[in-house]
């Protein structure tokens, strides 16, 4: 590090706020490629597919009268070819699926599957229609599941992966590594317990072999024909653990209670921002007159709820930020007395067990120089309060957060 007293004054950042003691971040520059831009014409998809594991990019998107486009560090880049043709995005995505799946998308214009990248990779695509063309979004899996540790997760989430029932649910909104996240905290539990571990998945990302557990994945379309039906039938295949790759209905949200309620350890996702608002989507979507016994259902048997978004990390990549909420006492009360409103100042001041909220962790992120204040206000939830904590940070960091 370098001498404080040979550096210059420090300038100050958003809110009057001086900026961490970190170097700046270092933009990369790209240089401008030369010469005209490559064909499309007999392109395959895996030649844009090893450019995107190549450059460690996180998507590539494909679509008519646009360049391929990849995000790379949580930011979109064009890549240097023509522009696609409607007959090309037509002509590259029926290339790499079946007769049945070219049929379902014609009927239903929507089709999700996986790719693999022979020996390189897998991906999750999604493909639609925009404009009366075909286009597709490609989501890369990398082929080793990554740890917790890897991952710089906080260390508490292998603490729930020890927990005998139970549901733990992991929210965020799209692309902020949910199914990362769940995919090292099932990979824990399969290299250190022997456990029988179910999982519903649409498409399933990461292949999980049999290590300690037994891993049975079965996904949307293929293997069932729907969350519910699996969720019902895995009651009846002797599983300890559960996972449910999305809860999109009240019926699944209640049988996945019910699973964690009878003895099961539940992993689950949401497309939800923070704890507090994951416990109301739950309840909101049963009738008025079931939410009471819902509440009293998910107060008791609530392990815990991992909230996550990727931030741009200071010199390159991608750093997750989490919230977590821990199913205490207190907490459970806030929820069977309809008082959630009241969660994040508990999780706030409940850091000896392991809670923080996500302007915590992201004060943590930034006074460790991981990312900047700018982009520590724009994902906040409260500026004032982040302001407040990064001026005075020796009475509110927690060595729980384990970063």
């Amino acid at each position: 590090m370098q001498n404080p007293g040979m550096m210059p004054p420090p300038r100050m950042g958003v809110g009057g706020l001086p900026p961490a003691n970190v170097p700046p971040q270092q933009q990369k520059e790209v240089e401008a490629p030369k010469g005209p831009p490559q064909s499309l014409e007999d392109l395959h998809i895996d030649e844009l597919l090893h450019i995107v594991v190549d450059r460690s990019a996180s998507d590539l998107h494909i679509c008519q009268n646009s360049e391929p486009i990849i995000r790379e560090d949580g930011r979109l880049v064009k890549l240097h070819f023509e522009k696609f043709t409607s007959q090309h995005t037509q002509r590259m995505m029926y290339d790499i699926i079946s007769d049945e799946n070219i049929n379902k998308f014609e009927t239903t214009l929507e089709l999700d599957f996986s790719y693999q990248l022979p020996r390189r990779a897998r991906f999750r695509v999604n493909l639609y229609r925009e404009k009366a063309a075909v286009a597709a979004a490609f989501r890369l899996i990398p082929q080793k599941i990554p740890t917790v540790e890897q991952l710089n997760l906080p260390p508490i989430l292998k603490v729930f992966c020890e927990r005998p029932r139970g549901l733990v649910l992991v929210t965020g909104p799209t692309g902020s590594g949910k199914s990362t996240s769940l995919a090292a905290m099932i990979n824990h539990i399969n290299e250190n317990h022997a456990h029988h571990i179910i999982t519903i998945e649409d498409p399933i990302e990461y292949l999980h072999e049999h290590k300690q557990c037994i891993i049975n994945q079965r996904e949307v379309g293929s293997d069932t024909k729907s969350f519910l039906n699996a969720l019902r039938g895995s009651l009846r295949e002797d599983p300890d653990i559960l996972l449910v790759g999305e809860m999109r209905d009240m019926e699944t949200i209640s049988l996945a209670i019910t699973a964690a309620e009878t003895g099961h350890l539940v992993f689950a996702t949401l497309h939800t921002n923070n704890a507090a608002e994951s416990i109301d989507r739950m309840i909101d979507v049963f009738p008025p007159g079931q939410q009471e016994q819902i509440r009293v259902q998910l107060s008791n048997n609530l392990v815990a709820i991992v909230s996550q978004q990727l931030m741009k990390k200071l010199g390159g990549g991608r750093i997750p930020a989490n919230e977590i909420m821990i199913a205490s006492p207190a907490i459970r009360n806030l929820i069977r007395e309809a008082k959630t409103h009241q969660i994040p100042s508990t999780i706030q001041t409940s850091g000896n067990v392991g809670m923080f909220t996500m302007d915590q962790c992201l004060r943590d992120l930034y006074l460790k120089g991981l990312i900047t204040l700018e982009d520590a206000y724009s994902r906040c939830q409260n500026k004032e309060e982040l302001t407040k904590m990064i001026s005075t940070p020796a009475s509110t960091t927690s060595p729980q957060r384990g970063r």
